[in-house]
Order: C-alpha cells, then structure tokens, then sequence
C-alpha cells in the first residue's frame, strides 16, 4: 500500500470514533523518521484536546489496527494534538482562518523571500491570498506553498 492509501484507510476507519466523541479529525499522516514509520493522528476539540482524549482514541483505535491488519511495515502509532501552530491543510482549516495572521512558507524565493506573514482575505483550490502590514495584498498559487499556519507572535 501507498502513503495515501494507508492515509486514507486509517481516516475512514476512525474518523466515526473522533465524531462519536464530538472530536475533529485535523489530518493523519504515514511518515518515516530515522529508522522508523510513524502513523499519526491528530486530534482536537473546542477548548483543545487533553492526554486523555489522546489515550481515549489510541487505545480504542489499536483494537481496530489489529483487526484490520492493513499496514504490513513495523510502525509506531500516535495520537496527538496538532497544536497550535498546526499547518492549514482541509478547507476548513482555510475558512477558520479568514481574517487571521498566517505565516507562509515558499519551496522557492519570490522577489527574494521565502517567508511571508499577513492577514488571510481569501483562498480557492489554487491560491493563497494574503494582505500585509502595509496593506498590499499578495497571492500566492498553492502548488508554491511548502507551509501555511497561523502566525503567532510572542
């Protein structure tokens, strides 16, 4: 099986447990690091998401992993929040954040920068758009994104 697949599988398999628990679903991901592969589940909630929840989910999902024995690789699964500085991936991800301060990352420079932070007015299935500080508005196509997420400023 591909990533996508195993991706793919897994949120059909648990995303009725996160609605039954009245949990969102933020992403899944099949990843390798070092000598590892990872399966990933991020979770969250209104007010954020508790080690308990995590452990809620994870341990009732691991019966589902065994029974369904679908990932034939030795992996680690987790359960997490996706915290606060989450990327924005899912459409709803883009629609929570109209009007709020996203930092965004480019694969490549545009007139010199990578790195962009503004306030973002609008998106569709191939660009970004963000206006900045002084008011200009850029946008950006999608497929030259490496990251978007909320930009928080400490």
């Amino acid at each position: 099986m591909a990533k996508k697949d195993y991706e793919s599988r897994t949120e059909a398999l648990i995303q009725p447990m996160i609605d039954e628990h009245h949990f969102e679903l933020v992403d899944v991901e099949w990843v390798k690091e070092g000598a590892n592969w990872y399966l990933r589940v991020f979770i969250d909630k209104e007010g954020g998401i508790t080690v308990d929840d995590c452990e809620l989910i994870s341990r009732a999902f691991e019966e589902i992993l065994d029974k369904e024995d679908y990932i034939s690789e030795n992996y680690i699964f987790e359960v997490s929040s996706p915290g606060l500085d989450r990327p924005l991936k899912k459409e709803k991800d883009f629609a929570r954040s109209i009007g709020k301060d996203v930092e965004i990352k480019l694969y490549k420079a545009l007139n010199k920068e990578k790195e962009f932070v503004g306030v973002l007015t609008d998106y569709d299935k191939e660009t970004i758009t963000i206006e900045l500080d002084d008011e200009s508005i850029m946008v950006f196509d999608r497929s030259d994104v490496a990251l978007i997420r909320l930009a928080f400023f400490y």
